[in-house]
């Protein structure tokens, strides 16, 4: 064991006391030693193993898309059959992860087109192409920001999601990057006051999300008044919103990053996810991840190189931005079949049904008596007060088909019994009456 997981005896230890157990065995403890007593049939046809395993898979619980009012980063959207066709196609199925220059000209352009789109999707001058998903792109963003100011101080808005927090905490700290954290408003957005205050020679970057967590639009204009040109400005950005809202880099964003499984990817459980990482052109030899430009080659022929490599493992090794950023190239294949599907206006038609749906959801909470907890306009999710047994009713929910929205309270304790509520196009009126109906009883 010691040969391949560098820690102590007394590090095991810790990590065995914090878990619960007295040893690494009865980690194992589940574990069947035997098979013995497990009634394992002879071996059968395929009708029947078929007819075996669909009975089996009957007894899953079942959330049907219109009956999920559960967001908090990861959203169900309608993905249009020509997408799940298009990445079907075997050629992409098994290509894998592209690391050398002479990677197939067909998956070179994919990852052009997607960098292509997802600047125009933030107003950034620069994207890469892709990474492993939103929080571990927001934890990058923070080392590039010291890698650009050669400061290690950080101010990061609560309102940003908690797992991302969480996970840049867990990258940071070894690279002695301190991070504080700025409350928020009675209106759900970053307070401008003690964000003011915390502000001095020894910042390198402010993070806020656009929209927030609690699903409140932020004023990034009043933000960038308030942070000086020379600390970074990194925006943790919502990708459907984008069809509707002012793009951050129209602001002055210097880093936006956020997550793009809404862009086409069913949730399946939380993921795969895919994080998407987009900055200004004068940055681009700080950004981790890599780059695929457009060429001609000496017969003037057009063509996809890796311009931008920053990777370890092949390259650069000690001198690379980061060892932990490969790309999710086959999901951000399938963020670019769904944007180029939908289309600028197939885009906002879907984050226009989103708004317009949290709202008049929010009506009919507010008046079986749920009242919004912030003030803030609000696109596709909005926090409400519970009672004190909404824990029990969210369980309980689930056993009718309803994943309900997701309790707060452990989280943001200040805010006491709450919930985040979310939906979007593919909730509709019956869903949502039935949803209210069961909160209210």
């Amino acid at each position: 064991m010691h040969r391949y997981i560098p820690h102590t005896e007394e590090e095991i230890r810790q990590m065995l006391k914090e878990i619960g157990v007295d040893s690494i065995d009865d980690l194992f403890i589940d574990v069947p030693k035997t098979i013995e007593g497990y009634k394992i049939p002879e071996g059968k046809d395929e009708f029947t193993v078929r007819k075996m395993v669909e009975k089996l898979a009957k007894e899953n619980t079942v959330f049907e898309p219109e009956n999920v009012f559960i967001g908090a980063g990861v959203y169900y959207h309608y993905i249009p059959t020509v997408v799940k066709h298009m990445a079907s196609n075997p050629n992409f199925v098994t290509a894998y992860t592209p690391y050398q220059a002479e990677v197939s000209q067909g998956t070179l352009q994919m990852l052009f087109e997607y960098q292509t789109m997802m600047c125009e999707l933030t107003g950034m001058e620069v994207s890469n192409s892709s990474m492993y998903d939103g929080a571990s792109a927001f934890a990058e963003s923070l080392l590039m920001a010291t890698r650009i100011s050669g400061k290690t101080k950080m101010l990061v808005a609560q309102t940003i999601n908690p797992e991302y927090r969480t996970v840049a905490k867990t990258y940071t700290k070894p690279q002695g990057i301190e991070i504080t954290e700025i409350s928020y408003d009675e209106s759900g957005k970053i307070n401008l006051e003690e964000l003011k205050k915390n502000i001095n020679d020894e910042i390198a970057a402010v993070a806020v999300a656009y929209t927030n967590f609690f699903g409140v639009i932020e004023d990034l204009k009043a933000i960038r008044d308030v942070v000086p040109q020379n600390v970074v400005f990194i925006v943790v950005a919502e990708p459907v919103s984008l069809a509707l809202l002012e793009a951050p880099g129209k602001f002055g964003a210097d880093i936006v990053v956020g997550e793009g499984q809404s862009l086409g990817v069913t949730p399946n459980l939380g993921g795969p996810g895919i994080g998407f990482f987009t900055t200004l052109e004068k940055h681009v030899r700080k950004m981790p991840g890599r780059i695929i430009g457009e060429t001609k080659d000496l017969e003037g022929r057009k063509g996809y190189v890796m311009i931008l490599q920053t990777r370890e493992q092949h390259i650069r090794r000690e001198k690379a931005t980061s060892n932990i950023c490969s790309n999710q190239a086959y999901i951000a294949l399938i963020n670019a079949l769904y944007l180029s599907t939908m289309g600028p206006q197939g885009l906002k038609e879907v984050a226009w049904r989103s708004y317009n749906n949290a709202h008049v959801l929010a009506q009919m909470l507010e008046e079986r008596g749920f009242k919004r907890v912030f003030s803030g306009e609000f696109f596709n999710e909005f926090v409400i007060k519970v009672p004190d047994n909404y824990r029990t009713k969210w369980h309980e929910m689930a056993k009718e088909g309803i994943l309900g929205p997701i309790p707060l309270d452990r989280v943001y304790k200040s805010l006491g019994p709450s919930a985040l509520v979310c939906a979007t196009e593919v909730n509709n009126k019956n869903s949502m009456a039935k949803l209210v109906e069961v909160m209210s009883k």
